[in-house]
């Protein structure tokens, strides 16, 4: 479990002052299309379940299987990587630890949401110490959905990380560093971290960190095959 975690993308936030996202708070993952966005999206829930929490991962846009799929290839890659020679124990831990929920065909709603993590809790008693939320069109969504979603993360006491989509063609930025999709939103994230493939590298670079400054050199640089932070 250890091993993962020196290699695992939020490597990121150690030298940052909270070293985490927490409960209640809204993280997102920014990406342009085709550079690795749930790929990376996946490490970090992997580092949620191999430090032992539990994690519900919502898609917006693939079915379950497909989701299913993700993570045990980039599980795959893993055992090769970390040389892991109880792979059946530590794989059957995560699957257990992780469950998938998907709304396709704009089913999706916070009410649904809701009473599915509720249903979740008290039927199985499974509590998620985490959410992952892949498919939201951020450019399309309005605030109140970040809202509601950062009402479910303080009704569940968990975490929700995001995948947002970028365009290379749209430079929008804030005032404060915060390019689009979420130049307009950064008030309701508490981590806001920014996947990018250069012609030095795929690196991960932090842009916002609670309150704290975020220095401009708070980045990791990615092994572009595995999204894994190099050491």
């Amino acid at each position: 479990m250890k091993d993962f975690l020196k290699v695992s993308p939020l490597k990121i936030l150690e030298g940052s002052t909270y070293k985490e996202l927490g409960k209640g708070n809204l993280g997102v993952l920014m990406a342009r299309a085709g550079v690795g966005k749930t790929s990376c999206l996946i490490n970090i829930a992997f580092d949620k379940l191999f430090r032992g929490g539990k994690l519900v991962h919502v898609s917006l846009k693939d079915a379950p299987e497909k989701v299913t799929s993700y993570y045990h290839v980039i599980f795959s890659d893993l055992v090769k990587v970390l040389n892991m020679e109880n792979e059946y124990e530590v794989r059957t831990l995560l699957d257990k630890n992780r469950i998938i929920l998907a709304y396709l065909k704009e089913s999706f709603d916070l009410n649904r949401l809701r009473k599915n993590l509720t249903n979740l809790i008290k039927e199985i008693d499974f509590t998620p110490d985490t959410l992952v939320v892949d498919g939201v069109d951020f450019a399309e969504a309005g605030r109140d959905i970040f809202e509601g979603f950062k009402g479910i993360a303080k009704e569940f006491n968990l975490e929700v990380w995001f995948s947002a989509l970028s365009h290379r063609h749209i430079t929008e930025v804030n005032e404060r560093g915060i390019p689009f999709p979420c130049n307009n939103l950064d008030d309701l994230f508490n981590l806001i971290i920014q996947l990018d493939s250069t012609q030095s590298g795929v690196f991960l670079k932090l842009l916002k960190e609670h309150d704290s400054e975020v220095l401009p050199d708070a980045m990791v640089r990615l092994e572009p095959n595995n999204f894994l932070a190099m050491e």
